[in-house]
């Protein structure tokens, strides 16, 4: 199956230069390049690309509120947007977490990691690019808020999730993938899939990184500053 990008830059020749890149892949292709949020928003409408690289910082409709519109379509459900930012602590990475974003990925990252995170992406097993270290969501949640008191309403909606899943999404929250999870619980990876998927559904998350961020927010895994 060959994976369907669109770039969203307001710099002709970054985008050009991830074109090349992307359509030297046999199994992906640029379906469209976009130079502002709004113009991102209509190309994934037209398109209904299987991931979006979208430059969260742009003229017009930046980068963050593109990925809110994306992210609340509910023709595009299935639309994953990688953030490219430039990796710093930065309370927009947070929001656009929040808004609906699968990840975020350095733009001073080496070709075969920003290849290497649409695939992983497109399979809806990444939060992270391969350079970040696993507990660096957790300290940007941390610091998006103004205190450690967990939202209410998460923590009310973990109460629908059986204890395995809840063990499940603790392991998720740690930047796991399905594999090494299945291998800590000794069950099978489908297993692990399926508690993930079933969690996602009660807990009305798009994603992985969703479920990420609300087991942050609930309280239910706790921020480790290092």
């Amino acid at each position: 199956m060959t994976i369907r990008v669109l770039l969203a830059d307001d710099q002709a020749l970054l985008r050009s230069a991830f074109r090349v890149l992307v359509d030297s892949e046999p199994d992906m292709e640029v379906v469209g390049e976009a130079s502002d949020g709004a113009q991102a928003v209509r190309l994934a409408g037209e398109h209904v690309p299987d991931v979006v690289l979208m430059d969260i910082r742009m003229p017009g409709t930046d980068g963050l509120a593109a990925t809110r519109r994306i992210s609340a379509d509910p023709a595009l459900v299935q639309v994953r947007v990688v953030i490219l930012t430039t990796f710093e602590v930065d309370d927009y990475v947070v929001q656009a977490l929040r808004a609906g974003a699968s990840g975020f990925l350095g733009k001073g990252s080496e070709p075969e990691e920003l290849l290497n995170a649409i695939r992983v992406a497109a399979g809806g097993e990444a939060l992270l690019s391969p350079t970040a270290t696993k507990g660096l969501i957790a300290r940007f949640l941390a610091r998006a808020d103004d205190g450690d008191t967990p939202d209410p309403a998460r923590s009310e909606r973990l109460g629908a999730l059986t204890g395995r899943e809840r063990e499940v999404l603790v392991l998720v929250a740690g930047g796991h993938s399905n594999d090494e999870i299945a291998e800590r619980l000794a069950v099978s990876p489908l297993t692990v899939k399926t508690h993930v998927n079933r969690a996602m559904a009660k807990l009305g998350a798009r994603d992985r990184a969703q479920l990420v961020v609300i087991a942050y927010e609930s309280g239910l895994v706790r921020p480790r500053m290092e």
